[in-house]
């Protein structure tokens, strides 16, 4: 069996189960050592490493209004490599490639690949990735078990605050900077098990822009920065550039020293293993006095 991924996520979660040796293909987006040794199948048709998170914004939102598509499916590559699965996905059409592209483009590959859209909007549904792609290799038993231990890994954490009765501190989590947007989906409730609450968030839906203002009159003691597809290095430059505009120091979190960035995969891309990650990093800022998980991150010197 020959499976294709355009979703990194599950790429992610794949690799986390051992079932690699039948990825085949998968797109520009997926994880450092998938990049190495598969075939990419997907590309975008701009070099986003090359622009500014407000031309990125331009770009993408131009795209989604005027129904025009920046990825670029291989064809004759995906038929000679001829899956018998392709993953997909229909919860962001902005920064992945979505089921339907994929759909209207493969009608005349020699073989039809089953496709298969994975599209999660809370934490219970990217957990349950897993048990997708346990059926998928027909690795049930594997991935219960995997599953499981994500599980644990939830269950200690909040037996933990539930023993020394932890509460709840503010906290503002932003997928995107210039211009600012909230998080949604599954990450409201990563804060919630981490024990945070954002009140600017949108659980179980998109992420939308939010103003400084909004900031400002929330003011959270801690923020935490993820720009969805941004690694650490580069939403340090992002960052620097949003403090040259707005007036962070009026901020509790600057004020304090409570301002981190962490790379998108803990939090915006939908992998099991690396999201209870994130709760992990989340929580070991939030009560570091019960927590150290050692998760990569980088705190703002104010």
């Amino acid at each position: 069996m020959k499976v294709c991924s355009f979703l990194p996520a599950a790429t992610q979660t794949i690799y986390d189960l051992n079932f690699q040796n039948n990825l085949v293909g998968i797109t520009f987006e997926c994880p450092a050592i998938a990049l190495k040794e598969k075939q990419i199948v997907v590309r975008c048709t701009i070099d986003v490493n090359t622009l500014s998170s407000i031309e990125i914004n331009n770009i993408f939102s131009d795209s989604l209004k005027n129904g025009n598509h920046l990825y670029d499916l291989d064809l004759e590559l995906l038929n000679y490599l001829s899956p018998d699965y392709i993953i997909t996905q229909d919860t962001c059409d902005i920064c992945l490639i979505d089921t339907g592209f994929v759909r209207g483009n493969i009608a005349n590959l020699t073989k039809q690949p089953t496709l298969v859209s994975i599209s999660p909007n809370s934490l219970k549904d990217v957990l349950n990735l897993i048990i997708t792609i346990g059926n998928i290799f027909n690795e049930n038993e594997k991935a219960q078990l995997f599953l499981q231990q994500q599980y644990e890994r939830i269950k200690y954490i909040e037996a933990v605050k539930k023993l020394n009765k932890l509460q709840p501190k503010h906290i503002l989590l932003l997928e995107w900077l210039d211009p600012f947007f909230n998080c949604g989906h599954w990450i409201p409730e990563q804060i919630e098990i981490a024990g945070g609450i954002d009140l600017l968030s949108n659980s179980g839906k998109n992420s939308i822009a939010i103003s400084f203002e909004d900031i400002l009159n929330y003011d959270p003691e801690f923020i935490m920065i993820a720009p969805c597809g941004f690694n650490i290095k580069r939403t340090k430059g992002a960052l620097n550039n949003c403090i040259q505009k707005h007036p962070f120091y009026k901020l509790k979190a600057f004020k304090n020293n409570q301002i981190y960035i962490a790379d998108f995969d803990l939090f915006t891309q939908s992998s099991p293993s690396t999201i209870v990650s994130g709760i992990e990093l989340l929580v070991s800022i939030l009560n570091p006095k019960f927590f150290d998980f050692k998760i990569n991150h980088f705190k703002i010197n104010t």
